[in-house]
């Protein structure tokens, strides 16, 4: 990587540490980015709105090649002393966000200066925290006709700048979960006149065990409670509200959404039993991140080729990842660079992205570029 394409993307990378902007508000930090290769690129820019892209043309045109970055921050209070530290209370890039986009456009630099057989597009993608940015940007795939997608993410605890990479699932699919239960209050010395969801509830926290049993399941199933909320602190009330809130996560999709429609079958019944009204919500929803195995293969070719260190991962992360959304639509692959192994841990108080990470991903990037 040019040394001054090197030194431009680090002092952005520190420009938009200083503005994080929450999931779905990125207004600055999309306007910074698209003037930031305006001002340094001759690329083509896309604008959608609250997410955009960057395209590069090449004269042979050869593939449609696709590298997304994501440009969210946290709800995290920045704490640690950075002449670049958030500006925001209570906001900062704890997850590394800005190091991506900032690696995005430094290989944006690298592909404007030097070329490509292949058609290049730069997607910079809003609100990945939350679920929705993927979902809203996958229409990105067929109205360009993209052939293969790729994307990476800064990781601590992995040793420094090696690449890890995994065939099929990458990341699970998880979505937030809310069941509400509605019946009669009554006075607490008459419980029989009112109708109490408390019963109905603890038979489908006493189910869950069942439903996410390894032995009924082909691979992992999680469902994790958050939130019991019934009735209120008044001891002469018979609660007539109440909520149970969980988190559901499976390595496969299908059986999530399995999960979800036993969770769902059983509280109509239990609602019914009791004479309950049942409503369910749904929030944070992510698909499961499936690698392709032909386009993980471009990835650890490219290391060798490059002398990248290269490690593959025995299993899955749990946390979920949207990106799954455009490896449902076209072949891709998501892959991982180590911030150190003594790294501070993503999403605490005292991380901060590795600029040292930067090189070393464009270089991947670039490789993956001319496959």
């Amino acid at each position: 990587m040019e040394k001054k394409n090197l030194e431009l993307a680090i002092q952005l990378r520190h420009e938009l540490h200083a503005h994080p902007e929450l999931s779905n508000h990125e207004v600055w930090t999309k306007q910074r980015l698209i003037d930031f290769l305006n001002e340094n690129t001759k690329l083509e820019i896309v604008d959608k709105g609250r997410w955009f892209y960057a395209i590069y043309r090449s004269k042979v045109g050869k593939r449609n090649i696709a590298f997304r970055a994501d440009f969210d921050a946290l709800p995290i209070e920045e704490t640690i002393d950075l002449s670049y530290r958030s500006r925001f209370p209570g906001v900062s890039h704890k997850c590394g966000h800005d190091g991506h986009s900032a690696t995005l456009c430094g290989f944006a630099l690298e592909v404007d200066q030097k070329g490509s057989d292949n058609n290049i597009f730069f997607l910079f993608q809003h609100a990945e925290e939350t679920g929705d940015g993927a979902a809203e940007c996958a229409v990105f795939i067929k109205e360009n006709n993209i052939d293969e997608i790729f994307a990476w993410h800064n990781m601590s605890g992995f040793p420094y700048n090696t690449v890890h990479v995994i065939d099929g699932t990458a990341h699970c699919a998880s979505k937030g979960m809310s069941i509400q239960m509605e019946g009669v209050p009554s006075h607490a010395s008459e419980p029989e006149k009112g109708i109490n969801p408390a019963f109905a509830i603890a038979k489908l926290i006493d189910a869950i065990p069942g439903f996410i049993n390894s032995a009924n399941n082909k691979g992992l199933v999680l469902c994790t409670i958050v939130q019991v909320d019934i009735g209120a602190k008044a001891f002469g009330v018979n609660a007539s509200k109440g909520a149970l809130r969980m988190t559901i996560r499976a390595l496969y999709e299908e059986e999530m959404d399995r999960l979800q429609q036993n969770l769902e079958d059983l509280a109509k019944m239990e609602a019914e039993k009791y004479g309950l009204k049942v409503s369910f919500e749904y929030q944070d929803e992510f698909p499961e991140t499936a690698n392709h195995k032909e386009s993980s293969d471009k990835i650890r070719q490219v290391c060798n080729e490059k002398g990248l260190q290269i490690v593959e991962l025995t299993e899955a992360f749990r946390g979920s990842e949207d990106f799954g959304h455009y490896t449902k639509l076209t072949k891709g692959s998501y892959c991982y660079i180590g911030n150190g192994e003594d790294y501070p841990n993503l999403h605490s108080y005292q991380y901060d992205f590795n600029d040292g990470v930067i090189e070393t991903a464009v270089e991947l990037l670039k490789g993956l570029a001319e496959k």
